[in-house]
């Protein structure tokens, strides 16, 4: 591997977390200051399917001397399974990008609704009043504003304990919805000039053979990328998407998947360096090179 490339996988990056503006639980500026504090070099927020609050944490973080990317995590229903692709050194003002977030959003409040009415036959009223507290964004409420309100009604102690009982397929809180196309997202990103990455793709409930025919129609639509070392991830996780990476031919990206402290197996700037066999998504960027030049 080229001595640039060695040089990039020594760079604290954090690619993936969230804010207020969808399902995190700080302010852009928080998000900023946090991984300032955590000797984060790049960053990216990356809130779902929103761009709201990319102008202020690029202007704290410019600040505070952290070289930002803005991002995004867009919601993709494949095989009937929920997917989500982040978007990473985009044009958070391209209207094509804009447009097609949009949509995406539409039906969120309906979901929540939905959501709600069977909370409420199983014996926990007002959870869309509760959800919508906790919501930075009315825009956008999801499953994780619902599991701050059940929390807080004492129902759950966490959580993730309320996803396990109620919020996860075959729970008597979940609802589907249906999000973008694949390769929609995919374009949109690079419309915008962004890059496109598969998140997380340990969360995922899909065979082998559907997971590889996913990654190759990701690859087919112009996805670039797929995060390696993640906050969704466990440790031989790492080394299998590394090995994914590879196999098709990806760059690797790196990123907590961070929502606020409390909630987030890992936080910012926490995460293991990637394998040097692999080529990180930000080798080639002028942030990359603004770090080396210091």
């Amino acid at each position: 591997m080229a001595d640039s490339n060695t040089t990039a996988h020594r760079i604290n990056a954090d690619l993936h977390c969230h804010s207020v503006v969808s399902d995190g639980t700080l302010t852009p500026v928080e998000v900023v200051e946090r991984a300032a504090r955590n000797g984060v070099q790049i960053l990216a927020l990356t809130d779902h399917d929103e761009l709201g609050g990319l102008a202020q944490a690029q202007g704290r973080a410019q600040e505070l001397g952290i070289q930002f990317v803005p991002g995004v995590e867009v919601s993709v229903t494949w095989s009937d399974e929920t997917i989500h692709i982040v978007g990473l050194r985009l044009d958070y003002l391209n209207p094509t990008l804009a447009g097609g977030l949009y949509k995406t959003r539409n039906g969120r409040d309906g979901r929540a609704h939905e959501i709600a009415d069977s909370l409420a036959a199983v014996g926990i009223p007002d959870a869309y009043e509760g959800a919508v507290r906790f919501a930075g964004n009315p825009e956008l409420i999801s499953r994780s504003h619902f599991a701050r309100y059940i929390v807080e009604t004492g129902v759950c102690q966490t959580v993730q304990e309320v996803f396990q009982r109620y919020l996860i397929e075959g729970k008597p809180g979940y609802v589907p919805h249906r999000w973008a196309k694949l390769s929609d997202a995919v374009t949109w990103i690079r419309s915008a000039g962004g890059t496109a990455v598969m998140a997380h793709p340990g969360r995922y409930k899909l065979s082998d053979l559907c997971m590889d025919q996913m990654i190759r129609e990701f690859c087919d639509a112009g996805g670039a990328a797929i995060e390696v070392v993640s906050g969704s991830h466990t440790p031989s996780q790492y080394s299998e998407f590394a090995a994914t990476a590879l196999r098709f031919g990806l760059m690797a990206s790196r990123g907590s998947d961070f929502h606020g402290p409390g909630e987030s197996r890992h936080d910012l700037g926490s995460m293991p360096q990637l394998p040097k066999s692999l080529q990180p998504v930000w080798h080639d960027w002028p942030e990359a090179a603004a770090l080396d030049a210091r």
